[in-house]
């Protein structure tokens, strides 16, 4: 007998580097370094995800065969050049700021990791595995396709931009991705929706939900600007960017002055005012990416005949636009990956290498391969004990049987818990393993959540995590939504009735409108970012899910991930503890034990914790 393959897939080198890990094209583990590091988007060599990787499949670097990086820096280094010589003197700062550092160190990555993984790994230093780039529009098609549940499909992969390419199409069949065509920087959707989001006051790279969730507090008044100056959409999808409006190409912003001129003043400053100019740009732009990706969509579905669409790159995170192409109808299945960004990108890298490279079958399987996005760390209980022992916290241990009934208790006295359990999610979504929980039905908990307890902006929204059986009672939708992924409407009789008062309302004052039964997950137009638990995921979620259901007739939770603001998600019981504490959470659950807030002792720190976290 064989003895097992095993393949490491890495993104590193810009944001969000990630490790992956496949055991004869199975996925055994994938994580994230910015939940071991604490730095949000850490680009650094992803070592922690590595040896996490390395110690879940229980194994050492010499086991593995080849390392799988998720894109091509000699191609990135040529695309570079090329756009420096196509800008000419505009760009001649820049390149001289840039170059020299590509020349001498980013263009050599091959040499890089073998440099780091002999310090990391120093006994296997002889024995490194073979290294090998994937193309970063083949990873994310990678990462789209094979861990989907279909032998078949369309792949569209759309971001900020790879080597060259920042729209991509393929079609996905058995083992094997094939490029259609692809539409290639300095015109990128991802890129446009940035420069609005930069324009808006928010941080590229993460600011980008934020803009998504203010969209439907405006009005798009901006759209006919948006369409007329910055972006020409042929009927087909395919799109091309005023570049005399950019800056992203050759210098040092987003954009140019010229940006201003069409949208009525400057930009506005980091952690500013948001006024209604912001609103109507947020609703402007997100309007004009959703028409360009269902112009894309259709285009795809007549040029490949598949009725599947598989999704990754960072624009498939924008779960409204999901929401719409889905209730389009142009296809009749759509699977997004769950960590679409260049996370993922490390995953998609080593099931690349695995199907495209080593030509090795998909495996057989029912559903998709992402194991519910449960790929991270976890703890066992004699671990949670010592460490919360260690912290000096007050706990109490409950039984399997009493712990889901009593914290649905907690939960429907309108307390807010946080919720620590099993294996982390992978991915930018928390899924209900580093999950913060509220009841959907009070009123107030939108509000709660976000000021004092993420400590972010009131208008960011909430979604709801619900039993898959009971979804189409309370959202409309008729199939499952496992990772947070579609923005979809709240079903008619479950909605409220807003009075002419509640209507008179504009802007940040529409949180106040009452507009269903489960109001803290509502968006203001009605719609919820919607994710269902089945009975082959999250076990003790679902057995929470249902005991609330039991108690309350409502089988609807708030869910958003265990952080505050600026903040990677919690990786470990000890981060879940200290951001607890941190907080105005009224519980804390990890594993079996539970540690109520009046009970502990006061947190004594140096300084203020709110300045350890950059702001997102």
């Amino acid at each position: 007998m064989n003895p097992p393959s095993y393949i490491l897939g890495l993104s590193y080198g810009y944001h969000d580097s990630a490790a992956s890990l496949l055991r004869d094209g199975e996925i055994i583990a994938a994580a994230q370094e910015e939940r071991f590091t604490r730095v949000k988007q850490d680009a650094r060599f992803p070592q922690n995800a590595i040896r996490y990787c390395l110690r879940e499949a229980g194994v050492n670097l010499n086991a593995i065969s080849t390392v799988y990086y998720y894109e091509n820096p000699d191609k990135k280094f040529d695309r570079i050049i090329q756009t420096y010589l196509n800008f000419g003197l505009h760009g001649l700062k820049s390149f001289v700021q840039e170059v020299p550092d590509w020349l001498l160190n980013k263009r050599h990555v091959k040499r890089a990791l073998q440099s780091k993984f002999q310090q990391l790994f120093p006994s296997s230093a002889a024995s490194l595995p073979h290294l090998e780039y994937i193309d970063h529009h083949e990873s994310h098609a990678a990462a789209a396709f094979f861990p989907s549940p279909f032998q078949q499909a369309a792949v569209l992969c759309v971001d900020g931009v790879g080597e060259w390419a920042t729209t991509s199409a393929w079609i996905g069949s058995e083992n094997r991705l094939t490029p259609l065509w692809e539409i290639r920087f300095p015109h990128s959707l991802g890129l446009l929706y940035s420069a609005i989001t930069y324009f808006c006051g928010f941080k590229v790279d993460s600011g980008e939900y934020k803009l998504m969730g203010l969209a439907p507090y405006g009005r798009p008044l901006y759209a006919k600007q948006i369409r007329e100056h910055l972006i020409d959409v042929k009927e087909d999808g395919s799109f091309w960017l005023n570049m005399d409006y950019f800056d992203y190409a050759v210098g040092n912003s987003m954009i140019t002055e010229k940006f201003s001129h069409i949208f009525s003043g400057p930009q506005r400053e980091p952690e500013g005012l948001i006024t209604r100019r912001e609103f109507d740009l947020a609703a402007s732009i997100q309007v004009v990416l959703e028409d360009t990706l269902l112009r894309l969509a259709r285009t795809l579905r007549k040029q490949s005949g598949i009725r599947n669409l598989c999704m990754a790159g960072g624009v498939a995170l924008n779960c409204v636009a999901n929401g719409k192409l889905l209730a389009s109808g142009i296809f009749d299945q759509i699977w997004v990956q769950p960590a679409s960004g260049d996370a993922g990108g490390a995953l998609g890298a080593a099931l690349a290498g695995w199907h495209m490279r080593e030509q090795a079958p998909r495996l057989p399987q029912s559903g998709d391969r992402m194991r519910a996005t449960l790929l991270g760390s976890s703890y066992d209980d004699a671990e949670v004990a010592a460490s919360l022992r260690g912290l000096g916290a007050v706990f109490t241990r409950l039984e399997d049987t009493k712990l889901c009934p009593h914290v649905a208790q907690l939960l429907a006295q309108g307390n807010v818990v946080g919720w620590f359990q099993g294996r982390m999610e992978f991915g930018p979504r928390a899924l209900g393993s580093r999950s913060i929980l509220g009841d959907a039905r009070n009123r107030d908990m939108q509000s709660v959540m976000n000021l004092k307890i993420k400590n972010r902006e009131s208008f960011r929204p909430f979604a709801p995590v619900v039993l898959e059986e009971h979804v189409g009672e309370w959202f409309d939708i008729d199939r499952d939504s496992p990772y947070m992924l579609f923005v979809v409407g709240v079903q008619q009789q479950k909605r409220r009735q807003t009075s002419a008062e509640d209507q008179a309302l504009e802007g940040i004052e529409l949180l106040k409108c009452i507009r269903s039964e489960v109001p803290a997950v509502t968006h203001i137009d009605y719609s919820a970012r919607v994710q269902t638990v089945g009975a082959n995921a999250n076990p003790r979620l679902r057995e929470l899910l249902q005991a609330f259901h039991a108690q309350t007739g409502c089988p609807v939770l708030v869910n958003t991930s265990f952080n505050v603001r600026g903040e990677p998600i919690v990786e470990s019981p000890a981060n879940a503890y200290l951001c607890f504490m941190r907080t105005q959470m009224d519980y804390l659950v990890v594993g079996n034990y539970l540690i109520r807030k009046s009970d502990q002792p006061a947190l004594v720190e140096q300084g203020d914790w709110r300045e350890e976290f950059a702001l997102d």
